[in-house]
């Protein structure tokens, strides 16, 4: 069914662009309904099952396509995407250690010096997290858009649907603390929401650059991959043990692993 509906390239692209920005817009919009406690057992709980989400999505619609396409081109299964699984890592460290930012559970910041905002540091961090999302989308849509039977449309639906499901507490992680900060709830809604343009950004040009070079894609579907753990090492699942409530985190994150699971092997 899925198949037979995303056959357009434009409605696939249009679909995958679109659906993760949905999920940040809800989660943003929590701001009006939960505490802003860093703390809470829904924050923790929310950045667990981000976390869950991320991490399935890295295995089966990143990673695996990659081994299983670079064995397809019977070279060395593992070789090209442990090469791109590295360079995300490495993309993604220089990212974290340049640009200003501040996590919400802490008081230091982290890259180059600056005089920015706290505020604006925070809204940088989560920026972090959405560019190796963002890159991930686009990967997948180039795939499914060029053909294959490793890499469909569902597949690259249910990817940006799970992006969206992640979006929600990463929405809500941006919104929640800006409003403790003393911005209002309203502005607080759209600065979250307006978090989420990153991905369909970094989508588009990933995909502009990547454009024809399906010889090094199990390199590049790994890239993404490596590039979107290291978000979650560095970044998702130190707030998420942090404080109170860890053990609320760990059960978000096997929820959000779980359902992850279920969409991709139904879609």
């Amino acid at each position: 069914m899925f198949e037979n509906f995303f056959n357009s390239d434009a409605i696939l692209i249009i679909a995958g662009l679109l659906i993760p920005i949905v999920g940040c817009i809800i989660g943003s919009a929590t701001v009006f309904l939960l505490k802003s406690d860093n703390n809470a057992p829904s924050q923790k709980f929310m950045l667990g099952f981000a976390a869950g989400v991320m991490l399935a999505a890295i295995i089966w619609s990143l990673m695996q396509p990659a081994m299983e396409l670079a064995a397809e081109k019977d070279a060395i299964p593992w070789l090209s995407p442990t090469i791109g699984f590295l360079l995300g890592m490495g993309f993604l460290l220089l990212i974290d250690s340049i640009t200003p930012h501040i996590h919400q559970s802490s008081d230091s910041v982290e890259g180059l010096p600056s005089k920015l905002k706290k505020s604006t540091m925070l809204i940088l961090a989560i920026t972090i997290h959405h560019i190796p999302e963002g890159m991930a989308i686009g990967v997948v849509l180039s795939g499914a858009i060029q053909g294959g039977d490793m890499i469909t449309g569902a597949t690259a639906i249910a990817l940006s649907v799970g992006m969206a499901l992640q979006n929600i507490p990463e929405g809500a992680v941006v919104s929640a603390p800006l409003n403790n900060m003393g911005v209002s709830k309203f502005k607080s809604f759209l600065m979250g929401s307006a978090t989420g343009l990153v991905q369909p950004i970094s989508a588009i040009i990933t995909m502009l650059l990547i454009d024809g070079t399906m010889d090094i894609f199990p390199a590049i579907l790994a890239f993404a991959g490596g590039a979107m753990l290291y978000v979650i090492i560095e970044e998702i699942i130190p707030e998420g043990q942090s404080g109170k409530h860890s053990n609320i985190a760990t059960i978000g994150a096997a929820l959000g692993f779980a359902l992850m699971m279920i969409l991709d092997g139904t879609l």
